[in-house]
């Protein structure tokens, strides 16, 4: 066979190899959405993030009757932590580029806050608290929370602090600085990311500082009273890549958690004393965490795929009333409720990347049933290929749920049969 003839094979090899991997994929993978053959319909409140390079296009909020839309507010860059008030408003953090008030930075500039949105009889923000931050990534008010009469408790990873906000002005914080190294300006890198704030009693705080790979209960007027996964001296490298924690008091301590109880976490939920619930993000996985008899907190209940597809990148979780769990899958863009042994019994999916979602009317509750000890790790993952379509997926929104490592490698394959088969008919 010549080298023209085994070129034109090579390349119809590689041709066929992406048809079948693509073709197939698409057939046999599980669907997404799960909608309910019982007699309740679901309310679920979602806040999407958006998608595309920097992740911060096509935000929205959109509340969801069963797997349907029934409205949508789709105006600004990003929206992140959403909650439904008493009068049917919805609070929402949220991101936005184009301000002209931009204070110590040019215009125009990003700004971050909280929105309210009114639905009714259309989506309309009717208040914002805002600010302007000085990069439109890793500086975004994640989470706001209500705490009184007219007061907002706000998690500013701009400054990396907690803050409450009434009537527009701050009129408390606490700052991550007075117990963590803190760099000289944490404006300008990606320090802690203090993503998520609940109130679990009066004047108590569930706060996760995602690159610390911690959570920690804040009083105010004590500061911090606990710290769940706390520092026990092993590698602290999970937290110093990229430029976030490092050691600049130089007292060898970074307070970094272990990344094998939870990896850069997102929203946890307070269960009761001694039970936390959270999204296990980088271990792509939700844990049930549970403070034993030696004051250490370890993984009593974990999850890491449902309805055959495992999970990318979660960053909420919440445990419901009725004792299943609500699941933020954020790459795989969908919110799913699992019952204890991880079966699907509801699951809806958004068009771009979800961060949050909330069951209605309950929200998310600083109280829920704890699971017993049962393993439903299922999930098998290629090492460097299955992160890498992760990362394509935040960037190409349009990039289908079922395309994981496996078709990436088969892809890279077919690329390379075909291009060696161009080269080889080149070269007759």
């Amino acid at each position: 066979m010549d080298s023209q003839m085994r070129g034109t094979v090579l390349a119809v090899l590689g041709v066929v190899l992406l048809a079948s991997t693509l073709t197939v994929s698409a057939v046999v993978t599980p669907d997404r959405s799960v909608d309910t053959t019982d007699d309740e319909q679901r309310q679920t409140l979602v806040g999407v993030q958006g998608g595309g390079p920097g992740w911060h296009d096509h935000g929205s909020v959109s509340l969801f009757e069963g797997t349907d839309s029934v409205w949508r507010s789709g105006d600004t860059d990003s929206y992140f932590d959403v909650t439904m008030l008493d009068n049917g408003s919805v609070m929402a953090g949220f991101m936005q580029g184009g301000y002209d008030d931009c204070g110590p930075y040019e215009s125009p500039c990003t700004r971050t806050g909280f929105r309210i949105i009114d639905p009714d009889p259309e989506p309309e923000t009717v208040f914002e608290y805002s600010y302007p931050v000085r990069t439109p990534t890793n500086s975004e008010v994640h989470d706001v929370e209500r705490v009184g009469d007219g007061e907002f408790l706000v998690t500013d990873m701009e400054h990396e602090r907690l803050v409450i906000v009434k009537n527009g002005e701050e009129v408390w914080e606490w700052n991550a600085e007075s117990f963590y190294d803190a760099p000289d300006d944490p404006t300008k890198t990606d320090w802690l990311h203090i993503n998520d704030v609940d109130v679990i009693s009066e004047n108590r705080y569930l706060v996760s500082l995602r690159n610390a790979n911690q959570v920690l209960v804040v009083e105010r007027g004590e500061g911090v009273v606990e710290v769940i996964n706390e520092d026990d001296g092993g590698d602290d490298s999970s937290c110093t890549r990229d430029n976030q924690l490092s050691d600049t008091d130089g007292d060898g301590d970074v307070r970094c958690g272990d990344p094998d109880v939870m990896d850069h976490q997102h929203n946890p939920q307070w269960l009761g004393e001694g039970a936390v619930l959270v999204a296990d993000s980088d271990n792509n996985r939700v844990v049930e965490l549970h403070r034993n008899d030696d004051d250490e907190w370890e993984v009593a209940w974990e999850l890491d795929s449902a309805g055959g597809i495992p999970f990318d990148w979660p960053r909420d979780a919440d445990r419901l009333e009725n004792g299943n769990t609500l699941v933020t899958d954020t790459l795989n863009k969908r919110v799913l409720e699992v019952d204890e042994n991880g079966t699907v019994v509801h699951s809806i999916t958004t068009d771009h990347i979800p961060y949050e979602a909330e069951r209605l009317p309950e929200g998310e509750r600083p109280t829920g049933e704890r699971y017993g000890t049962i393993n439903t790790q299922s999930a098998d993952r290629l090492p460097v290929l299955d992160p890498a379509v992760s990362l394509l997926r935040g960037a190409i929104p349009g990039l289908p749920y079922w395309y994981a490592g496996l078709q990436l490698g088969l892809t890279l394959v077919s690329l390379g049969l075909v291009g060696t088969g161009g080269y080889l008919r080149w070269r007759a």
